[in-house]
């Protein structure tokens, strides 16, 4: 760091367009930002990240503090993290990854293909590190499963396997952290920075889930606006990539649950604005972004059952007291999720051989209601484009069995997409963000709800022994290829 040798080497076109008057800006700003002249570590990172001609110059000056010429991808991440904070947007951090990415091609033109390439790879350490070191629930992605993700993305070839195996076994033994401003140092994970203007909040969580990897937290505003809350019994159908909950944590369990922001909170107790949040709190909550409610057609064993499956694909039930508050706990979680749900990020460089779903990034979208509609129609004309092709070549019977679980597997997560947005194109055009306001009108479908202060005696979970729903048998695969679940 502060190498001035790799200065000299700069060639006069990647200054980028810009006047001189500009890029003598340009060069000031990135040295204060470096040396955290009168900045803080936090602030780097929206500086480096904007969508714009002189942040992108900004960018490129801060980079050149940077030598990473010998340096393997992994450590040059670590290196580069060292100097400041990954904070800001989402597409404020996916930019400055992108720097980050043609720098290190830069000083290392013949370590890996092109930029794309160690852009690809850059993101893929990002998202292991989330994997084996975040609060995720189920089985840990193996060496093997990394390699075969990452096949076909390099320029159409594949990776080195030693390559790919270095890099992980590097994420795996240390896992990959960023500076921090030395106010936030002394204070316990557990803690955020947000505080109401009052002092009712001198404990808050500012991110929810993992802190590993800024694109999938969830974040937490003790200030984000209520919409609806209540008593509601929960039943975990599906942890993550709808792998089947173990039996023995499937039973009912009785919340007061509050849908604040985007976030879903799940209380033992009823909710009080004052109160902090517990970490038990906080591992009960669900985010709704990209996520969709419907009612749960395919359980019959208890009435007034809605299902919420969420953005990476868990499955929860959840019991209201009547039809009516079942109704409207659905309308106002997918209406929130229409709102506010960031756009998906751009599908991974390259055809990859094994279907995966593409990253939802948690944050909230900046975009206009207007934008956000124009967004999720045209990802509906997308999907269901998608859809048509995809069915137009079913696999041989032939083939091998695997290639048709892959299959089944992309017809199933299509399918979920063009009904979440068809559902998400329908809010927005009957009042969106209005309808999370008008708590007492049924216009625009959504059904004027009342929060219960409890369940019926008769609704609520029993733990007498009945005969096992199909769904809960040894021999079913909820959310798998081989056994396609209603979604609707």
């Amino acid at each position: 760091m502060g190498n001035t040798e790799i200065l000299e080497k700069e060639p006069p076109e990647s200054l980028s367009n810009g006047t001189s008057s500009n890029l003598e800006a340009a060069k000031r700003l990135a040295k204060r930002l470096y040396h955290l002249d009168r900045f803080k570590r936090s602030d780097v990172a929206k500086h480096l990240g904007k969508n714009n001609e002189f942040s992108k110059l900004v960018a490129e000056e801060y980079l050149k503090f940077f030598d990473f010429t010998g340096m393997t991808l992994d450590q040059s991440l670590r290196y580069f993290f060292k100097a400041f904070s990954l904070a800001g947007e989402t597409q404020e951090r996916e930019r400055v990854l992108v720097h980050f990415s043609n720098r290190y091609f830069y000083c290392n033109p013949d370590t890996i293909a092109s930029q794309d390439g160690v852009h690809c790879l850059t993101c893929a350490m990002m998202l292991l590190n989330t994997d084996l070191h975040g609060h995720n629930i189920g089985k840990k992605m193996t060496c093997q499963e990394f390699i075969a993700n990452l096949q076909g993305v390099n320029e159409g070839g594949d990776f080195s396997k030693d390559l790919l195996k270095a890099l992980y076994n590097s994420i795996k033994n240390e896992k990959l952290e960023w500076a921090a401003d030395d106010e936030e140092k002394k204070k316990s994970p557990s803690e955020g920075t947000d505080e109401k203007a009052n002092g009712t909040h001198p404990k808050t969580i500012s991110r929810i889930g993992s802190t590993t990897n800024p694109f999938l937290d969830i974040p937490h505003d003790p200030n984000a606006a209520v919409y609806k809350s209540g008593f509601l019994a929960r039943k975990i159908h599906a942890d993550m990539d709808g792998k089947k909950t173990p039996r023995g944590k499937r039973g009912w369990k009785t919340f007061y649950a509050v849908l604040k922001g985007t976030v879903l909170y799940l209380q033992k107790d009823e909710y009080k604005p004052e109160k902090s949040l517990s970490e038990e709190d906080l591992k009960n909550a669900v985010s709704v972004h990209h996520a969709l409610a419907s009612k749960a057609t395919d359980y019959e064993k208890k009435p007034n059952v809605l299902k919420l499956k969420t953005a990476d694909w868990r499955v929860l039930l959840f019991q209201a007291q009547s039809p009516e508050e079942m109704q409207g706990w659905i309308n106002k979680i997918n209406c929130v999720a229409a709102v506010f749900s960031a756009p998906p990020f751009p599908a991974a460089i390259g055809s990859q051989k094994k279907f995966s779903r593409p990253l939802l990034p948690a944050t909230t979208t900046k975009l206009s209601q207007e934008e956000q509609l124009k967004s999720h129609e045209s990802k509906l004309k997308q999907i269901t484009t998608e859809l048509a092709e995809h069915r137009s070549y079913p696999p041989d019977k032939k083939v091998k069995a695997k290639e048709i679980d892959e299959y089944k597997l992309k017809d199933h997560y299509l399918e979920f997409e063009q009904t979440r947005y068809e559902t998400y194109v329908s809010i927005l055009k009957e009042g969106g963000k209005q309808l999370l306001c008008n708590s007492d009108g049924e216009a625009a479908g959504l059904k004027k709800s009342h929060s219960s202060p409890s369940l019926n005696p008769d609704s609520s979970p029993v733990t007498a022994k009945v005969k096992r729903n199909v769904s809960e048998r040894k021999d079913h695969r909820p959310e798998t290829p081989s056994i396609k679940q209603k979604v609707t």
